[in-house]
């Protein structure tokens, strides 16, 4: 089985073996997004890109998930609700993590643009956080529903509050 599809099978297991869920549906446009940029001839690739885009649009207009091709994405990742989460094209998101609804995973200073959060693996995000900037969330980690977290997480930590706080 090549790369892309077994990443799509892990996908579709990961989310319960439901090609229906909205997070599976966005994931499946985000590999195909990424798929697309392994074709070097520019002519080949470009009508792919006119239909990822598309595509794109549409999961994020009728799912309310950005998930933007250039985010760097582990696998077994579950979108467990659907709208209002917005991801940075620079994120990287480890192995196994669950993003809830409401989620923000952004830049903090519109002066650095390119800073965005990184996920380790096995992050639980609860509904609603916000994680913004250059921070890193160790393995293991939690985020509390509704947490603002603009500091570094450790490995097997809970951030939780506005600001959130480490327990």
């Amino acid at each position: 089985m090549t790369g892309f599809r077994k990443q799509i099978k892990n996908d579709w297991v990961a989310h319960g073996r439901s090609a229906y869920r909205a997070g599976f549906r966005v994931l499946l446009v985000y590999r195909i997004g990424n798929w697309r940029m392994t074709i070097n001839n520019k002519f080949i690739r470009a009508p792919f890109s006119v239909i990822y885009r598309f595509l794109e649009r549409h999961v994020r207009y009728k799912y309310g998930i950005e998930l933007p091709y250039t985010v760097t994405m582990g696998e077994n990742v579950v979108f467990e609700h659907q709208h209002g989460i917005v991801i940075h094209g620079n994120c990287v998101i480890g192995d196994n993590c669950i993003i809830r609804q409401g989620v923000t995973l952004g830049n903090r200073y519109l002066n650095k643009p390119d800073e965005a959060p990184t996920l380790g693996s096995d992050v639980n995000v609860g509904a609603g956080a916000k994680i913004l900037g250059a921070v890193t969330i160790g393995n293991n980690a939690t985020i509390g529903a509704n947490a603002v977290v603009l500091i570094d997480v450790p490995e097997g930590k809970a951030a939780v509050g506005i600001p959130a706080k480490i327990i």
